[in-house]
Protein backbone atom coordinates (compact mmCIF):
# COMPACT_ATOMS: atom_id res chain seq x y z
CA UNK A 1 0.00 0.00 0.00
CA UNK A 2 1.59 3.17 -0.95
CA UNK A 3 2.08 6.06 1.70
CA UNK A 4 0.03 8.43 0.25
CA UNK A 5 -3.11 5.77 0.46
CA UNK A 6 -2.35 4.97 3.93
CA UNK A 7 -2.64 8.83 4.42
CA UNK A 8 -5.88 9.16 3.03
CA UNK A 9 -7.14 6.31 4.93
CA UNK A 10 -5.83 7.54 7.73
CA UNK A 11 -7.90 10.87 7.19
CA UNK A 12 -11.12 9.27 6.55
CA UNK A 13 -10.80 7.01 9.19
CA UNK A 14 -10.35 9.73 11.70
CA UNK A 15 -13.03 12.16 10.06
CA UNK A 16 -15.68 8.76 10.95
CA UNK A 17 -14.34 8.60 13.93
CA UNK A 18 -14.78 12.27 14.28
CA UNK A 19 -18.36 12.24 13.17
CA UNK A 20 -19.64 9.53 15.07
CA UNK A 21 -18.24 10.92 18.31
CA UNK A 22 -20.08 14.18 17.77
CA UNK A 23 -23.57 11.90 16.64
CA UNK A 24 -22.75 10.49 20.76
CA UNK A 25 -22.32 13.74 21.56
CA UNK A 26 -25.70 15.42 20.17
CA UNK A 27 -27.80 12.17 21.20
CA UNK A 28 -26.55 12.88 24.45
CA UNK A 29 -27.64 16.32 24.61
CA UNK A 30 -30.97 15.44 22.96
CA UNK A 31 -31.31 12.69 26.13
CA UNK A 32 -30.72 15.52 28.54
CA UNK A 33 -32.83 18.41 27.12
CA UNK A 34 -36.01 16.24 26.63
CA UNK A 35 -36.48 15.66 30.59
CA UNK A 36 -35.44 18.99 31.14
CA UNK A 37 -38.06 20.13 28.81
CA UNK A 38 -40.89 18.70 30.90
CA UNK A 39 -39.88 19.55 33.82
CA UNK A 40 -39.65 23.43 32.70
CA UNK A 41 -43.18 22.96 30.99
CA UNK A 42 -44.52 21.49 34.05
CA UNK A 43 -42.73 24.69 36.55
CA UNK A 44 -44.68 26.65 33.77
CA UNK A 45 -47.81 25.23 34.13
CA UNK A 46 -47.67 25.45 37.71
CA UNK A 47 -47.57 28.95 37.96
CA UNK A 48 -49.62 29.99 35.03
CA UNK A 49 -52.20 27.31 35.91
CA UNK A 50 -51.62 26.07 39.47
CA UNK A 51 -54.00 23.03 40.85
CA UNK A 52 -57.56 23.27 41.35
CA UNK A 53 -57.98 22.38 44.97
CA UNK A 54 -61.90 23.43 46.75
CA UNK A 55 -62.96 22.24 50.10
CA UNK A 56 -65.54 20.13 48.63
CA UNK A 57 -63.36 17.70 46.84
CA UNK A 58 -63.66 14.17 46.84
CA UNK A 59 -61.37 11.80 45.30
CA UNK A 60 -63.47 10.76 42.46
CA UNK A 61 -63.28 8.03 39.15
CA UNK A 62 -63.62 10.46 36.41
CA UNK A 63 -64.21 9.61 32.62
CA UNK A 64 -62.18 12.01 30.27
CA UNK A 65 -61.95 11.47 26.11
CA UNK A 66 -58.39 11.51 24.46
CA UNK A 67 -57.49 10.24 21.43
CA UNK A 68 -58.05 6.61 20.71
CA UNK A 69 -55.00 4.38 21.10
CA UNK A 70 -55.85 2.44 18.16
CA UNK A 71 -58.09 5.17 16.25
CA UNK A 72 -56.58 8.17 15.51
CA UNK A 73 -59.71 9.64 14.41
CA UNK A 74 -61.57 9.17 17.18
CA UNK A 75 -61.56 9.33 20.87
CA UNK A 76 -62.22 6.88 23.67
CA UNK A 77 -62.93 7.37 27.57
CA UNK A 78 -60.31 6.52 30.20
CA UNK A 79 -61.11 6.62 33.89
CA UNK A 80 -58.98 8.15 35.81
CA UNK A 81 -58.89 9.15 39.77
CA UNK A 82 -59.07 13.22 40.39
CA UNK A 83 -60.25 15.15 43.73
CA UNK A 84 -62.84 16.93 42.47
CA UNK A 85 -65.51 20.07 43.61
CA UNK A 86 -68.62 19.71 43.94
CA UNK A 87 -69.19 23.00 42.48
CA UNK A 88 -69.98 22.67 38.71
CA UNK A 89 -67.09 25.50 37.76
CA UNK A 90 -64.58 24.41 40.23
CA UNK A 91 -65.20 20.78 39.25
CA UNK A 92 -64.68 21.46 35.29
CA UNK A 93 -61.75 23.34 35.62
CA UNK A 94 -60.01 20.25 37.13
CA UNK A 95 -61.07 18.25 34.49
CA UNK A 96 -59.82 20.38 31.59
CA UNK A 97 -56.91 20.89 33.86
CA UNK A 98 -56.28 16.84 33.81
CA UNK A 99 -57.28 16.55 30.04
CA UNK A 100 -54.27 19.31 29.50
CA UNK A 101 -51.92 17.68 31.41
CA UNK A 102 -52.12 14.47 31.40
CA UNK A 103 -53.24 12.15 27.98
CA UNK A 104 -52.37 8.41 28.56
CA UNK A 105 -49.56 9.29 25.51
CA UNK A 106 -48.31 12.12 23.80
CA UNK A 107 -50.08 10.33 20.81
CA UNK A 108 -53.18 10.96 22.64
CA UNK A 109 -53.70 14.29 23.80
CA UNK A 110 -56.49 16.55 22.20
CA UNK A 111 -55.45 19.82 23.37
CA UNK A 112 -52.13 22.14 22.98
CA UNK A 113 -49.91 21.18 26.15
CA UNK A 114 -49.14 25.03 26.76
CA UNK A 115 -53.43 25.85 26.79
CA UNK A 116 -53.88 27.24 30.37
CA UNK A 117 -58.02 27.30 31.55
CA UNK A 118 -58.00 30.77 32.90
CA UNK A 119 -61.94 30.74 33.75
CA UNK A 120 -64.95 28.77 33.55
CA UNK A 121 -67.94 30.20 34.70
CA UNK A 122 -71.53 28.28 34.42
CA UNK A 123 -74.55 29.69 34.12
CA UNK A 124 -78.12 29.42 35.89
CA UNK A 125 -79.54 27.84 32.49
CA UNK A 126 -76.61 25.33 32.41
CA UNK A 127 -74.19 27.35 30.14
CA UNK A 128 -70.50 27.13 30.49
CA UNK A 129 -68.42 29.37 28.86
CA UNK A 130 -64.68 28.20 28.93
CA UNK A 131 -62.42 30.45 28.90
CA UNK A 132 -59.04 29.12 27.74
CA UNK A 133 -55.48 30.87 26.69
CA UNK A 134 -54.54 32.01 23.46
CA UNK A 135 -51.97 28.38 22.61
CA UNK A 136 -55.38 26.74 22.61
CA UNK A 137 -55.27 28.53 18.70
CA UNK A 138 -52.18 29.06 18.06
CA UNK A 139 -50.67 25.54 19.07
CA UNK A 140 -53.16 23.63 17.70
CA UNK A 141 -52.30 21.09 15.06
CA UNK A 142 -53.50 22.04 11.64
CA UNK A 143 -56.87 20.89 10.34
CA UNK A 144 -60.33 20.18 10.47
CA UNK A 145 -59.52 16.63 12.66
CA UNK A 146 -57.44 18.24 15.19
CA UNK A 147 -59.86 20.96 16.16
CA UNK A 148 -63.01 18.62 16.00
CA UNK A 149 -61.12 16.19 18.41
CA UNK A 150 -60.08 19.03 20.84
CA UNK A 151 -63.73 20.56 20.92
CA UNK A 152 -65.25 17.23 21.12
CA UNK A 153 -62.55 15.97 23.60
CA UNK A 154 -63.98 18.55 25.64
CA UNK A 155 -67.54 18.59 25.34
CA UNK A 156 -67.81 14.96 25.99
CA UNK A 157 -65.49 15.00 29.03
CA UNK A 158 -67.97 17.75 30.46
CA UNK A 159 -71.03 15.70 29.98
CA UNK A 160 -69.69 12.65 31.35
CA UNK A 161 -68.61 14.71 34.60
CA UNK A 162 -70.56 17.54 35.06
CA UNK A 163 -74.26 16.80 34.08
CA UNK A 164 -75.25 20.31 34.87
CA UNK A 165 -73.75 21.24 31.97
CA UNK A 166 -75.76 21.93 29.46
CA UNK A 167 -74.15 23.62 26.43
CA UNK A 168 -70.81 25.28 26.19
CA UNK A 169 -69.07 28.11 24.78
CA UNK A 170 -65.30 28.67 23.84
CA UNK A 171 -63.23 31.97 24.59
CA UNK A 172 -60.32 32.54 23.59
CA UNK A 173 -58.44 34.71 26.31
CA UNK A 174 -61.40 36.48 27.14
CA UNK A 175 -62.21 36.97 23.71
CA UNK A 176 -64.79 35.81 21.14
CA UNK A 177 -63.24 34.25 18.39
CA UNK A 178 -64.55 33.11 14.85
CA UNK A 179 -62.63 29.69 14.44
CA UNK A 180 -60.44 27.65 17.02
CA UNK A 181 -57.44 27.46 14.24
CA UNK A 182 -59.35 28.30 11.25
CA UNK A 183 -61.91 25.84 10.95
CA UNK A 184 -63.87 24.35 13.65
CA UNK A 185 -66.86 27.58 14.24
CA UNK A 186 -66.51 28.95 17.91
CA UNK A 187 -68.92 31.60 17.45
CA UNK A 188 -71.88 29.02 18.36
CA UNK A 189 -72.04 26.85 21.44
CA UNK A 190 -71.63 23.48 21.52
CA UNK A 191 -74.09 20.53 22.75
CA UNK A 192 -72.32 18.19 25.87
CA UNK A 193 -75.03 16.20 26.36
CA UNK A 194 -75.09 14.39 22.74
CA UNK A 195 -74.65 11.06 23.64
CA UNK A 196 -72.41 11.01 20.78
CA UNK A 197 -69.98 12.84 19.70
CA UNK A 198 -71.34 16.20 18.82
CA UNK A 199 -71.98 17.89 14.69
CA UNK A 200 -69.96 20.79 15.27
CA UNK A 201 -70.30 23.43 12.90
CA UNK A 202 -67.18 24.32 10.50
CA UNK A 203 -66.07 27.12 8.91
CA UNK A 204 -64.39 26.28 5.24
CA UNK A 205 -61.33 27.92 4.63
CA UNK A 206 -61.67 31.24 2.38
Amino acid sequence: MSRQLQIILIVVLSAVLAALFSLHALHRRVVRTEPAQAVEEQERRAVIAPPVSTTTDVQSTAELFWVSATQPDRLAPVNVQLPLSSDPAERAKQLLNELISNPPTPAQRTLPQAATVLDFYVLGDGTAIADFSEEISSEMPSGILSEWLAVTSIAQTLAANVPSITRLKILVHGQEAQTLAGHIDLSNYFDVRAAAPPALPINSPK
